[in-house]
């Protein structure tokens, strides 16, 4: 969402003119499909991680612009909140020690961002949503110093017409309003890609849709909101309800949300970005330089710019993604699903799993796509969201018999997922120790049922005992989060309980924290 846009006003002539060059854009992509004109098979992945800032106290610190003139990194960059930055690992070939790599290179380059955050009073917080976040942290004023951000906001604020609401039923119930989309970057993610060939797209895409929701079940980590505590993943919701465009009438007529699941299979990439580009109202109407069709008349490779800006603003928890690297277009698969943390080695073992799944998934000769309803498969996601690791979700039974049935998230993990996540990762050809070490960890946490959002809520509730009021528990347990989390041990180890939690030590604090540095 970082990329640069021009704020200037926007007119009709600017939204016509964008409308024809999406078409055009859609018509190129289609010609590149038929004439096959796309990178071959790299094996390549990539990874992005969405992180918060937060001062000693565990509250929020607005100044991400504070932290990346330190840190002076293109790998680092600004989010949506000034209490958010986001870090890009180069991609690499999914082979080897790659798995080990990753875990490497992390902890590296957030090792070096933590210090240079010190050096301004923040700390590094890889968390799905930071647990002491209120409303008034997340304002119009807290979006940070990007034109597109401010455009995004304005656009979205026309479209809706009135105040973003936020109504969510899980533990508690929250209730919030907002005049802007500031509440949206409550959530951070880990995005995975995948570069694949137009071939195998729709196969990868669907086998993605397919786990979403075991995806989330054993990666839980977002169970708190404002000071509630919500469902065991709060991010699906709450971006949803953040970034909705549609009048509660449009919402009655069946209009679809930006942030979606989707509602079907599909048989080729093309068929999402005619999607996105039939069902939604751009936002963003800017226009690039190139003339699409034109470019491939000429015999070049375009770079689709008004579709690659549209698709953008299109959230779907797998989204499709067309790019131009060295004057070849290629085809990306990028997962949305997974919350950030709690430890790099946990982002790590949830890296494996997808990755290894999404492979051996996308190569059975029964595809699971085939036997389990894109309906089921929806349910599941939201099921996982609302329960998380303890979740029981609907799945096609063994062998030739037929249909679905329930079965828990961590029975269907430990008995029938992770022997094929381990089948696709020989098949990447990672190295066995990597495999097993990674994917030993998601056994582990099920067979405990702990991950992220059972922790964090147990800590919660545990500083509760201790005598804390709500915003001192959640405190309490976000600074205990965060020394944990820089210990690299994975969550299912971390003990609940701890001495003396404490308030928060310095008064005022949640008022400075807020007006940052």
């Amino acid at each position: 969402m970082g990329e640069k846009v021009a704020a200037d006003g926007i007119d009709l002539a600017d939204r016509e003119r964008y409308r024809r060059k999406l078409h055009d854009c859609l018509e190129g992509l289609h010609r590149l499909l038929v004439e096959k004109r796309f990178d071959r098979p790299r094996n390549l992945m990539g990874l992005e991680i969405e992180l918060n800032l937060a001062g000693a106290d565990g509250l929020p610190r607005m100044m991400n612009t504070q932290v990346l003139e330190r840190i002076a990194s293109g790998d680092f960059q600004t989010e949506l909140a000034q209490c958010n930055l986001e870090v890009n690992i180069l991609p690499h070939r999914l082979s080897g020690r790659v798995l080990d790599q990753l875990a490497e290179e992390l902890r590296t380059g957030l090792g070096y961002a933590e210090r240079k955050a010190r050096e301004v009073a923040a700390r590094i917080v890889m968390i799905g949503i930071l647990p002491t976040l209120h409303a008034t942290d997340l304002t119009a004023a807290s979006l940070s110093e990007n034109d597109r951000y401010v455009l995004l906001n304005d656009q979205m604020r026309a479209a809706r017409g009135e105040d973003f609401a936020l109504d969510i039923r899980g533990v508690e119930h929250l209730v919030s309003r907002s005049p802007s989309i500031a509440p949206e970057a409550a959530c951070t993610s880990v995005q995975l890609h995948l570069q694949v060939t137009p071939g195998r797209f729709a196969a990868v895409w669907n086998a993605a849709q397919a786990i979403a929701a075991v995806q989330v079940a054993v990666g839980a980590n977002s169970p708190f909101l404002f000071g509630r505590e919500l469902w065991r993943e709060s991010r699906p919701p709450v971006f949803q309800q953040a970034t909705d465009t549609r009048s509660p009438e449009l919402q009655a007529q069946g209009v679809r949300p930006r942030t979606w699941f989707g509602e079907r299979w599909i048989d080729s990439a093309y068929d999402l970005f005619e999607e996105n580009v039939r069902y939604f109202p751009p936002l963003l109407p800017v226009c690039g330089a190139q003339e699409p069709l034109r470019i491939l008349a000429e015999g070049g490779v375009p770079d689709l710019a008004e579709l690659v800006l549209h698709n953008g603003t299109i959230y779907r928890w797998n989204r499709p993604v067309y790019a131009v690297a060295d004057g070849v277009a290629h085809l990306r698969v990028e997962n949305r699903v997974l919350p950030a943390g709690p430890t790099i080695t946990d982002v790590i073992a949830n890296t494996a799993f997808y990755y290894g799944l999404v492979r051996a998934l996308a190569e059975e000769p029964r595809p699971v796509w085939t036997r389990l309803p894109f309906a089921a498969a929806a349910r599941n996601f939201d099921t996982a969201c609302r329960y998380g690791i303890e979740a029981a979700l609907e799945w096609p039974r063994p062998g030739r018999a037929g249909g679905t049935a329930e079965i828990s998230a961590v029975r269907l993990v430990r008995k029938e997922l992770l022997p094929l996540a381990a089948r696709g990762l020989d098949a990447w050809g990672v190295e066995p120790a990597d495999r097993d070490h990674f994917l030993g960890i998601i056994d582990e946490r099920c067979r405990r049922r702990a991950n992220g959002a059972s922790w964090q809520a147990a800590a919660f509730h545990h500083a509760r005992r201790q005598g804390l009021d709500r915003d001192a528990a959640l405190a309490a347990m976000t600074r205990r989060y965060s020394e944990l989390m820089h210990t690299g041990t994975p969550v299912h180890t971390w003990p609940v309980a701890w001495p003396a939690a404490g308030r928060p030590a310095v008064p005022g604090a949640r008022q400075a924290a807020t007006e940052g540095a």
